[in-house]
């Protein structure tokens, strides 16, 4: 099989960063597609030219490859302008960036719109994202940038200011003020980071507040929502967490349509406030309110504490003034908290983590981050449902150390949250790439750092799992355990589903995160070359013949037969065996004969990829995944199958390259 450079190395941890200056954290962000602003502005402005980005044209293919692609009607009109070609005056921010300068256009992004509306309710953040030196005045050259968390890292994306118009109008996102671009640009420089506009059609609210944020997000099912959840949403603004809310819309035909009440099945909400209010009549009882905001700017709740109700007529001035109530077709409507649970399905809580800002001191996580790869035929393999490959899937040691300083009703643990993310799907729509059903499950161990083997899962129960499996870019869950040594095991829910992801673990007590696997050590990086491209040439050590039995010299006769002559082209470097060590490499072949036949039960001349793990640990040696990857790529199938001859050449190396290196260096 072709060797690819993304079966290298494919499994590194990153201790969630105590750095302040490193690449890729809050202070010195990666630059994305190597784009460095500063220079590439001065560089604008030294030339007296505008900034035209190469890397994200204004063309058909930074709109789309489907509906927005060549073959679509919808982009024969679309005219690429600039913001000072639209309207006079164009400004960036016009008196400060809010929720009413987003509104919904020609795609179907209001996840991402929703989001944005969140991150403008606190301001430190929001120029976290949008950095607010950004001018169409002050040495304007057509670049602005914005900064994202992207898989573990923070990135900033560059932009040229050239949006899609149709008849002078913007076709995706806009503000309420006409000369406002803030909005719109960042909404380009998303969609730059995932390829096209079109590949935000459709998402999850959570998804974009995490990139805002580098936060994790926890669901509440209104039906299973549990009693505290006003006093849940309302500290959860407190210390700046950003929080959606949707309902479900159970029949795709009327997926994003408007109820009797205003409000719209299947689309994503804000919300912007949580309060209490004293009605006049009524001043020993409190109502407890909710603001929230339809990212189309318009569309809004006609129930009681809608806009013109009469319910705000019951409180005094002073009252509305708190609440700021105003009667306007922005989008942004109160409702009682009673009717917010009747009517919404679902609500999403995007909680900061200590790199969202740099000075956060609400709230404090102990975070840790493994990346990983999902391999087919090596470590994809699939949920509990498929104990013959479940066991093969990328393992993570957590250690839970100390226990919560206020449990509740005196249960006694770590709380902890697990989020498992998968990454780039969306980038790879293009290329048919949809989202996995993932989940993950969490298994109590004790002192083992090694890939735990398949009977550990068949004897063992799960102690705690996701709740269920599912296709969304994140599945997140807290969970209470004792404290001790546990393996979290992340799968796909079908095997043999190949893609990456990143495992993160959140508390608020002391934990560590690793990956379970055998050291790697810098002696067995010959190993990867060798298992790739190498081969072995047995070359005969010299000896007289009159010192050979005839035993010995029929084995010289078969040793000579099978070294063979080495090419006189050939540049690579071979180990050379002499006639003891084949005697002793002959030995071992017959031994792995046995084994093979013993995983080729059903007789069909090959093993698979799974098996050949457990073959390969039968035979002596103890591998880390990216060896198994390099074995999976280099020795299976498209059938994810190893024939016997395969089999024996890849022992064959191994042997011979690991007796080399135990001269050196004791294997760990």
């Amino acid at each position: 099989m072709p060797y690819t450079p993304s079966g290298f190395f494919c499994d590194r941890l990153i201790r969630e960063r105590e750095r302040r200056d490193g690449e890729g954290s809050l202070n010195k962000p990666q630059r994305f597609n190597g784009q460095d602003y500063k220079t590439l502005r001065q560089e604008c402005l030294q030339r007296k030219s505008l900034f035209e980005d190469e890397s994200f044209p204004a063309t058909v293919e930074s709109l789309g490859f489907k509906e927005l692609g060549h073959k679509s009607n919808k982009v024969k009109n679309i005219v690429w302008k600039r913001p000072k070609e639209i309207c006079e005056n164009p400004q960036f921010i016009v008196g400060g960036a809010s929720r009413t300068d987003i509104c919904q256009g020609d795609l179907g992004d209001c996840w991402l719109l929703a989001a944005i509306a969140c991150l403008t309710l606190n301001e430190k953040l929001l120029y976290r994202v949008v950095p607010h030196e950004q001018s169409y005045t002050e040495d304007y050259a057509g670049i602005f940038h914005f900064q994202f968390w992207r898989y573990g890292d923070w990135v900033d994306v560059v932009i040229d200011d050239r949006i899609p118009t149709f008849n002078n109008q913007l076709v995706f996102t806009k503000s309420a003020e006409r000369n406002e671009f803030w909005s719109a640009l960042l909404e380009k420089a998303y969609a730059k980071l995932h390829g096209s506009y079109e590949a935000l059609k459709g998402g999850n609210t959570t998804e974009a507040m995490e990139d805002f944020t580098g936060g994790v997000t926890e669901f509440y099912e209104m039906k299973e929502a549990p009693k505290e959840l006003y006093k849940i949403m309302k500290k959860a603004l407190e210390r700046g967490s950003l929080m959606g809310c949707s309902i479900d819309s159970l029949v795709p035909a009327r997926f994003e349509t408007r109820t009797v009440t205003g409000l719209v099945k299947g689309h994503a909400y804000s919300v912007t406030a949580v309060e209490e209010c004293r009605p006049s009549q009524h001043k020993d009882t409190k109502v407890r309110l909710v603001r929230l905001r339809n990212p189309w700017g318009q569309v809004e709740w006609n129930g009681p504490w809608s806009d013109n109700s009469k319910e705000w007529a019951t409180l005094s001035k002073t009252e509305k003034e708190k609440l700021q109530h105003q009667s306007a077709e922005d989008g942004e409507f109160w409702m009682s908290f009673e009717d917010f649970k009747k009517n919404y399905t679902k609500i999403e809580i995007c909680n900061l983590t200590p790199n969202a800002l740099e000075d956060d001191k609400i709230h404090k996580w102990t975070v840790s981050v493994n990346e990983g790869r999902w391999v087919r035929g090596c470590s994809a393999g699939g949920c509990r449902n498929y104990p013959d490959t479940f066991w093969t899937n990328p393992q993570y040691r957590l250690r839970l150390m100390e226990e919560d300083d206020d449990p509740e009703d005196n249960d006694v643990g770590c709380t902890f949250v697990v989020a498992l993310m998968q990454k780039n799907r969306r980038k790879e729509r293009k290329l048919g790439a949809n989202l996995y059903t993932i989940g993950f499950a969490i298994y109590e161990m004790h002192g083992n750092k090694q890939h735990m083997q398949k009977d550990f899962f068949l004897l063992t129960s799960s102690k705690a799992r996701c709740k269920s499996y599912i296709n969304l870019r994140e599945v997140t869950q807290r969970f209470r355990l004792s404290p001790g040594e546990y393996v979290i095991v992340p799968s796909t829910y079908e095997p043999h589903q190949e893609g990456e992801f990143i495992l993160r673990v959140f508390s608020e007590k002391r934990n560590t995160s690793d990956k379970l696997d055998f050291s790697f050590h810098i002696f067995l990086l010959p190993l990867y070359l060798f298992l790739l491209c190498g081969s072995m040439t047995p070359q005969p050590a010299p000896a007289s013949a009159g010192e050979e039995s005839e035993e010995d010299q029929q084995f010289r006769t078969i040793f000579q037969e099978i070294a063979g002559d080495v090419s006189t082209h050939n540049t690579v470097k071979y180990e050379k065996l002499n006639l003891r060590e084949f005697r002793h490499l002959w030995n071992k072949i017959k031994q792995w004969q046995g084994i093979f036949k013993h995983y080729n039960a059903d007789q069909s001349g090959s093993i698979n990829s799974y098996e050949m793990r457990n073959a390969v640990n039968d035979a002596g040696f103890r591998l880390n995944n990216q060896l198994y990857h390099i074995i999976t790529m280099r020795y299976a199938n498209e059938n994810m199958n190893i024939d016997f001859d395969s089999f024996i050449s890849c022992l064959v190396r191994l042997e011979a390259m690991f007796s080399k290196s135990a001269a050196h260096r004791p294997l760990h």
